[in-house]
């Protein structure tokens, strides 16, 4: 009963705005022109949109915040609106929390705790923080929130079965970016309630930057901490976006932090393949002595040796301007869906070969129009982002923002440019393997290739060769000849209904029964038409031009 009753409660929030970005495609559902609409109609829609999902609850609120970095699946100003859901989620009473934590603890909180403030310092959508002391050092207690498990499971079942009939309306790329969004979600949000998994994900992160005293991560109490309790270092500063203070008076250098967060973050990503998954300013703060502090470890990403140096490559081919090496690496990466052909990805890649030659020399303002530009190819054509490079494009997005809101001639491109390039010798020389070793690789490989082609070849001289075709080329074929029916069956229907009208008319004289059968045989035809344009449409295609100029 609570999951029908649940179902019907998010199903009942989600039509309206299912509907209106229907309708904003065609006004009629199925046929006529995209309705108008003004870029005020969709900022007031966009902050419904965000008030609805608030409403719904914590699932849907850490779905926001990752779509809130796809500007490839979602456009302004629903991305802006979406966004701001960081951290505006009502704290549990502190009874609870209280109950939470010596459910944990097996012990009542005064035992093991000297102090405990009943106020809570942070309150996400996952679970909240309060400060406390243990054995006489400031400690802070991260507590999940009670029954939040459950309503997450309960809300992720809700999701994947609307994304189901999506997938089956609208069979494009875009709703099958948001499905693999929901599915990966689904997968790290287990983790990131599981508090033992961010005790074990900072002790990671400590290791990999034990040579980097600029770099500071919360230390973890082990012995109090459990599933649903985490106690850790009590870490003094000051949030990323609250810096202009310290910046005025000389305490501080903005470029100096500008290149210690990019640096951090491009290091993750493709020197350790450890990389922070849920950035924004309330999990980044520079502590009195200006080091970097990173919290909230409960989502975070191992990236492949595979996948960095794939990256790596796609980089070097775009800075060479080689369009095949810059797409075989997005196939490796799964950025392109198999049925795709190659010849017709070739457009998008030189697309995005040109977008990047116009960012060698632009100003801020010009670099801001080159970024949409870029998110324009992915949403156009049939690209889909990994998930590594989303949560990339997450922090790199941040870090974009922080820069502006103090410097408005700030060129975030331009820095992460010039700190990848201090990288480049060590990024080269851990990607390339020895010499023998990839000598003998290659000769490996080469003699593969030989044994494939003398195979080849004898089968063709026994006549013995088979072409098989791959099944998602069999089913696209199954559709089409299934469509065509469908639409010789209403065709034939519609020319029946239209002669039988014509021999009642004749006989009986009613000119109101001919009507309707001309009306009848009318529809039917158009329904030849229209029906398939609108299942193979996408409902938010409308949202590319909606962005005031």
């Amino acid at each position: 009963m609570k999951r029908i009753s649940r179902g019907l409660h998010v199903i009942a929030r989600a039509i309206p705005f299912l509907w209106a970005f229907l309708r904003d495609r065609r006004r009629f559902i199925v046929i006529g022109r995209p309705a108008r609409r003004k870029p005020a109609h969709h900022e007031k829609r966009a902050a419904r949109l965000a008030a609805t999902i608030a409403a719904l609850g914590p699932t849907f609120i850490k779905l926001a915040q990752i779509f809130s970095a796809r500007a490839d699946l979602f456009p302004e100003p629903y991305l802006s609106a979406i966004g701001t859901l960081q951290d505006q989620v009502p704290p549990v009473p502190s009874e609870a929390a209280r109950r939470v934590i010596e459910g944990e603890l097996g012990s009542p909180l005064e035992e093991v705790f000297e102090d405990f403030h009943e106020k809570p310092l942070a309150a996400a959508s996952l679970g909240q923080v309060h400060r406390a002391r243990y054995q006489g050092r400031d400690v802070v207690l991260k507590v999940l929130r009670p029954g939040v498990e459950e309503m997450v499971a309960l809300d992720l079942d809700l999701s994947f079965r609307i994304l189901f009939w999506l997938n089956v309306l609208f069979p494009n790329h875009h709703v099958q970016g948001i499905s693999n969004v929901v599915r990966e979600f689904s997968v790290r949000v287990k983790e990131e309630m599981d508090f033992r998994a961010e005790a074990g994900n900072m002790e990671r992160f400590r290791k990999d930057f034990l040579d980097s005293p600029r770099v500071k991560v919360p230390g973890v109490y082990h012995d109090v901490t459990s599933r649903r309790l985490l106690v850790m270092e009590f870490m003094r500063g000051t949030k990323v976006d609250a810096l202009q203070e310290r910046f005025a008076s000389g305490e501080l250098r903005f470029e100096d932090i500008m290149e210690r967060l990019s640096s951090l973050y491009l290091r993750m990503m493709l020197m350790e393949g450890f990389l922070h998954a849920d950035p924004h300013p309330g999990n980044l703060l520079i502590s009195p002595e200006g080091d970097v502090v990173v919290l909230d470890w409960g989502m975070a990403l191992e990236v492949s040796r595979s996948t960095r140096d794939t990256i790596l490559s796609i980089a070097l081919a775009t800075e060479r301007e080689d369009l095949d090496g810059m797409i075989n690496g997005m196939y490796r990466l799964g950025m392109i869906s198999p049925e795709v052909a190659r010849g017709d990805i070739r457009e998008a890649a030189r697309e995005v070969m040109k977008i990047m030659e116009k960012a060698r020399s632009s100003s801020r303002e010009r670099i801001q129009e080159i970024v949409q530009e870029v998110w324009d190819t992915f949403y156009t054509w049939p690209l889909l982002l990994p998930q590594e490079l989303v949560y990339f494009f997450r922090a790199a997005v941040l870090l974009e923002g922080i820069g502006f809101r103090y410097d408005p001639n700030f060129n975030g491109l331009l820095l992460l440019r010039r700190v990848l390039t201090g990288f480049r010798k060590e990024l080269l020389r851990d990607s390339a393997r020895e010499p023998m070793t990839m000598a003998r690789d290659l000769l490996t490989e080469g003699a593969h290739t030989l044994r494939l082609v003398r195979d080849l070849v004898t089968r063709l001289e026994r006549e013995e060769l088979r072409i098989r075709v791959h099944p998602r080329d069999a089913q696209s074929q199954e559709r089409f000849l299934h469509l065509q029916a469908r639409r010789l069956l209403l065709s034939v229907f519609a020319t029946a209904t239209a002669i039988i009208s014509a021999i009642l008319f004749l006989a009986l004289g009613n000119l109101w029964l001919l009507a309707a059968g001309l009306l009848a045989a009318l529809i039917m035809f158009l329904l030849t038409l229209l029906i398939p344009t609108h299942l193979l449409e996408n409902p938010l295609r409308h949202a590319r031009g909606i962005r005031p100029r």
